[in-house]
């Protein structure tokens, strides 16, 4: 698939967009998904074809059906909401590559605490006034100040998950 997306504007769609976690608990015999349902961003491809940007999640969209958990995973065991409303990532560098990837690198920022990521997103759909990207990565919550374990109960890394589409906006 050789794909030239287009120079501008770009802004995301997020009734189109999902950006999901997935935490292994309970001794990794039960996995918590959950959606965040208010996702901003947008960013430009520049003339080279290289693209910046930045996506604003809001954390307390945050959705795992269940109330009483989405209430604890937003006080200040974890995302700390009260201080900390947004996750943010700010695009760097966003390269298209050979069979429709993407690598992408930037600057992941939770609960005030910033550290570089990097990942290879594909692209799935584009035309010259919509593309969409899917990527899936892993965090480590310790490097970002999440650190709460009951009992030993979570282990491993948190997987986040992202369907992104972006419509090229007016010049």
């Amino acid at each position: 698939m050789t794909v030239a997306v287009q120079t501008g504007l770009w802004k995301l769609d997020a009734g189109a967009s999902t950006v999901a976690l997935k935490q292994k608990t309970m001794w990794n015999l039960v996995t918590v998904k959950g959606v965040f349902t208010a996702v901003t961003g947008g960013g430009e491809v520049g003339p080279d074809g290289s693209a910046t940007g930045a996506l604003t999640i809001d954390v307390a969209s945050l959705d795992t059906k269940n109330p009483k958990r989405d209430a604890h995973l937003r006080g200040a065991d974890f995302f700390d909401v009260d201080n900390h409303p947004e996750i943010t990532f700010v695009v760097r560098t966003a390269e298209l590559g050979a069979d429709a990837t993407v690598q992408v690198s930037g600057q992941l920022t939770v609960r005030g605490i910033s550290r570089p990521e990097s990942f290879i997103a594909r692209l799935t759909q584009a035309d010259a006034d919509a593309v969409t990207l899917d990527a899936e990565f892993s965090v480590d919550r310790a490097e970002f100040g999440i650190g709460w374990n009951q009992l030993g109960m979570m282990r491993g890394l948190t997987v986040v998950t992202a369907t992104l589409r972006f419509t090229r906006t007016a010049a």
